[in-house]
């Protein structure tokens, strides 16, 4: 009886499983310490960079684990496996949260394998094989789709959707029942800490913020920047386009810093790095562009520029075309197109009012939708649910 007692004294074991440290910390976090304070023992396997002891100092066990690489092929893909189901083994966490595509596929089946409690998966976006084109494209989608289908087997689950395209494609494909599907809006955000200050229109700045990735559009960013500045040159107009975040040397689709070094020479753009200091850089922003025709699940950065009463400029793919009300919000432009990106700047630069009423429009979505208390409270509600029920993992 001693024993039984002891056993349900213990604090319930979380255990996170994210691609990289910096993603965890930009995109769960909140939601790891809301679970710390009901009482929950958070443990977090990544790819670590230089953000464990800050975790750790948070009250988080981090486990290194390499499954932010992008090379190795199927052999890293293997020992990224095996190491997780070493992880799992050692911590036997009562619920584990599978955050983005290579931990979903990995951990899906390492926690059937180790009959881990109850599992969440978070789809934050099908990343580039379901966005891709070509044969080559199509072969990837079935193999990941198989993967797919045995990663969401287990019998006590939830997945978590920021877009209906998302769940509609792998409800479809892996036969989920919809029952076990919840729909989040993104990773929330903090409304306090991103201001609806009133926007500079005598210095136009057009601001991309995010991995510097091909897909993400950048390739059009450059065309529409070029030909705005060239006529604004000649209407005596200031407008400026800036690009925040880091290339990805490991990913094909990756921007080279010799070309961003090349844009900036130019004239073209200024490049402000990677910034920890999203709600000072979106202050300075006339307004946020996001051309992606990436799998996105809901983009941080457009929720931010939304909380930061931003006008956003985005394609209508999906995942970015859910995070803004077109014409009311920000503006949907087609994907790959330079010159509809070009036009809806225009449109914007044309009109300071309709710009600020746009931004006013996105701050109010954002404190309707976006809020991170109330993302965090719906995890720990699917938690709860999960850890409520009693299944065996195996199926």
């Amino acid at each position: 009886m001693n024993n039984d007692n002891s056993e349900m004294s213990k604090p319930k074991k979380l255990m996170f499983i994210v691609n990289v440290d910096w993603f965890f910390m930009s995109h769960r976090l909140p939601i790891a310490l809301e679970a710390l304070s009901k009482g929950y023992e958070v443990h977090l396997a990544t790819t670590v960079t230089d953000k464990k002891e800050e975790l750790e100092k948070l009250g988080i066990t981090v486990h290194p684990l390499l499954i932010g690489e992008s090379k190795g092929g199927i052999f890293q893909f293997i020992r990224s496996f095996l190491e997780i189901i070493s992880i799992l083994k050692k911590v036997r966490p009562n619920l584990v949260h599978l955050v983005t595509i290579k931990p979903v596929l990995l951990g899906g089946i390492a926690t059937r394998l180790t009959k881990v409690e109850a599992v969440v998966a978070a789809i934050s976006g099908l990343g580039s094989v379901f966005s891709s084109r070509g044969f080559l494209a199509s072969i990837r989608r079935g193999i990941i789709g198989g993967i797919y289908k045995e990663a969401l087997k287990h019998k006590n689950l939830k997945v978590i959707f920021q877009n209906e395209h998302d769940k509609a494609i792998l409800t479809d494909l892996t036969g989920v029942n919809k029952k076990q599907t919840n729909m989040i809006p993104g990773s929330g955000v903090n409304l306090g800490l991103f201001n609806s200050e009133a926007i500079a229109d005598d210095e136009m700045k057009f601001i991309f913020a995010g991995r510097l990735l091909y897909e993400k559009g950048i390739g059009e960013f450059i065309q529409a920047a070029q030909s705005i500045l060239a006529e604004a040159t000649a209407k005596k107009q200031k407008v400026k386009f800036i690009l925040v975040g880091a290339p990805y040397p490991n990913n094909p689709s990756s921007v080279k810093l010799e070309e961003i070094k090349e844009w900036e020479k130019s004239g073209i753009v200024e490049y402000w790095g990677v910034r920890q200091d999203m709600p000072e850089v979106l202050r300075q922003a006339y307004a946020v562009v996001l051309p992606s025709y990436y799998g996105e699940g809901l983009p941080k950065i457009l929720i931010e520029a939304a909380a930061s009463g931003r006008a956003v400029i985005t394609t209508d793919h999906p995942g970015c075309r859910d995070a803004i009300i077109n014409n009311v919000t920000g503006l949907l432009v087609k994907t790959r197109d330079a010159d509809d990106l070009a036009n809806a700047m225009r449109r914007l630069i044309d009109s300071s009012e309709q710009t600020k009423e746009m931004g006013l429009a996105g701050r109010k979505m954002a404190e309707q939708n976006f809020a991170i208390e109330s993302v965090t409270n719906e995890h720990l509600k699917i938690y709860e649910e999960l850890l409520s029920n009693n299944f065996d993992s195996e199926g």
